[in-house]
């Protein structure tokens, strides 16, 4: 089915104990969401019976089997109306008597299929297990259809694997707390798979804990179709499938240039040992001392005269140097040759040699794009440089339409170790990859740094919540709530120094920034330049207390470390 498909969030605040309650009120909701045409209409986690179990003692009464009571008496309703349902519930395996908290999709057929959620958040653990059914998509006849609940979605993983598998939709059901919603990493999700994604969130307090609302429905390119601030309601809009079947995130075809080969370390378990002990093992490449620096970007509009874009770079080096203290500036993407071809230059040419004096006057790190010539061949590339001279170079590796019309792909990653600690490089549209973002944080990154020449939207405002949130969590506006590379930091535990191009007569808005590793932390570690030319800077904190364990989250990597990686496997097979 290609047509408009009309789709519904549903938002509910359930009550402990009070099972029969939740289910006749979400069948009330359901109903009214089909009654303004609903025809996939989803709704909370664990909605059916409330969220905060204690140990599966407590939950067993409340416990059933899918199908079972629960999924026949919405399967009724689906018949009746000729629609499709999401409910949450916590499931029993009658083989095994294990539970899980589980996301169910029903139809006038009855139970098409079912999704046990794979990453378990805190509470979990108290009384069910990880979920053992992979990441199906479902295929029906209103769109091919996929499941995720709650703390699934804060890993890059599970949402692709879904789109790999050609999902239109995921239906995204969750309690989500600690954070002002729509949450930016389901914005990403949708975003960086091309996808429609449908969030169904709780609100209200259950046992001292405030669940956020924000339920809405999300366009491919992060639109927010419709959206449920606080209280219980339904929100019903019209979606169109062929814009996810064209698979495009900032009007590029992403999955045709995904590079799979490449991919080989994501289902890894790097994080399961200390790190402090992995990376040093064997005495090869152990992490660098922990220290605090402070980390720019600069943001400007590169010129065809290469001249001219060295004297704005050292103009901006300086300032971030002796105004912000500056021990690392990243420049934008092509920062030094500009966009016109004839200008590439070879690594080892004079004007690197520009650049490596500069950082040895000021005695500061660079971070510095051009257009590359070597050997007969063009890339698009980015330099880093150091006092000591050049430390490195790494070539685009995943290539945009434009970049295919005269660049030549990189063939590896770039990870050095700096005074400021282990730094990958990644440039413009490699970080439109999740994978890219994740390879580099099992290697052990601590930064990484990002020139770019990105158009987007990739970031979005948030107008305020009526939910209130305990301190210090922000519910007001938010004029940067949403931006793509902030995420990217946060999912992977790393700082993230994204320098992008500003020029707004070829669409690119600038929207730099240095973001911190930690995306539930308020206030937030980062600085942003909204527009125009400049710099801003931030603290990189690697340093950790006297331990043999990592007290830091950048070099402990807590999203890293819960990553199931036995599920990922079809990330790295290739076409």
């Amino acid at each position: 089915m290609t047509l408009p498909l009309k789709v519904a969030t549903v938002q509910f605040e359930p009550t402990l104990f009070e099972k029969e309650r939740n289910i006749t009120r979400l069948l009330d909701l359901v109903a009214e969401a089909a009654g303004e045409g609903g025809k996939l209409i989803v709704t909370p986690e664990m909605g059916t019976t409330g969220y905060c179990w204690f140990d599966r003692a407590e939950v067993a009464p409340f416990i059933e089997t899918i199908p079972g009571p629960t999924t026949a008496r919405f399967a009724a309703l689906a018949q009746q109306q000729d629609c499709y349902i999401v409910i949450g519930m916590p499931e029993v395996d009658a083989a095994t008597g294990l539970y899980y908290n589980s996301a169910v999709l029903i139809g006038p057929e009855g139970v098409v299929g079912t999704h046990r959620k794979t990453h378990p958040y805190i509470s979990e653990p108290k009384w069910s297990a990880p979920g053992d059914l992979g990441h199906q998509v479902f295929d029906t006849p209103i769109g091919r259809i996929a499941l995720l609940i709650c703390m699934d979605i804060h890993f890059v993983e599970t949402a692709r694997l879904a789109a790999l598998g050609g999902a239109d939709i995921i239906c995204h059901i969750s309690n989500w707390l600690a954070e002002r919603t729509p949450a930016p990493y389901w914005i990403s999700r949708a975003v960086e798979n091309g996808c429609y994604l449908i969030e169904s969130n709780r609100w209200g307090l259950e046992r001292g804990v405030q669940f956020s609302g924000g339920s809405c429905v999300i366009e491919p390119d992060g639109t927010l179709a419709a959206v449920i601030d606080g209280g219980d309601g339904v929100a019903v809009t019209e979606i169109d499938l062929e814009r996810a079947r064209a698979r495009q995130m900032f009007g590029e075809p992403v999955f045709e240039q995904r590079r799979p080969e490449l991919y080989m370390e994501l289902p890894t378990t790097t994080y399961a040992w200390n790190p402090l002990d992995f990376f040093g093992l064997y005495g090869h490449r152990p992490l660098p001392p922990g220290r605090q620096s402070r980390v720019a970007v600069a943001q400007f509009t590169p010129s065809a005269d290469i001249a001219a874009n060295l004297a704005q770079i050292e103009a901006l080096a300086t300032e971030a140097r002796r105004s912000e203290g500056a021990e690392m500036v990243v420049f934008p993407e092509r920062a030094l040759t500009g966009f016109d071809l004839p200008n590439a230059q070879p690594v080892n040419g004079p004007a690197t040699a520009r650049l490596q004096t500069l950082a040895g006057r000021l005695g500061i790190y660079l971070v510095v794009g051009l257009a590359e010539e070597a050997g007969g061949q063009l890339y698009n590339s980015a330099l880093l440089l150091g006092p000591e001279g050049l430390i490195g170079t790494h070539r685009k590796l995943h290539l945009d339409a434009a970049d295919g019309n005269w660049a030549s792909a990189g063939d590896d990653w770039s990870v050095f170790d700096t005074q400021i600690g282990r730094i990958g490089l990644l440039i413009g549209h490699d970080a439109s990859f999740p994978e890219a973002g994740r390879v580099l944080a099992l290697r052990g990154c601590d930064l990484i740094a990002c020139p770019a020449a990105i158009r987007g939207p990739f970031t979005g405002a948030h107008a305020g919540s009526k939910v209130t949130q305990s301190y210090p969590i922000p519910t007001g506006a938010d004029p940067h709530h949403w931006h793509h590379f902030r995420a990217r930091a946060g999912e992977n535990n790393v700082f993230f120094a994204f320098a992008n191009v500003f020029d707004p007569a070829r669409g690119y808005e600038g929207k730099s920034g240095v973001f911190g590793p930690d995306t539930f932390e308020f206030p937030r570690r980062e600085a942003i330049i909204a527009e125009g030319t400049g710099v801003a800077a931030a603290m990189v904190d690697t340093t950790n207390l006297d331990s043999r364990y990592p007290t830091n989250v950048v070099r402990r990597k807590d999203l890293v470390l819960m990553r199931q990686p036995h599920h990922y496997q079809p990330l790295i097979r290739t076409r």
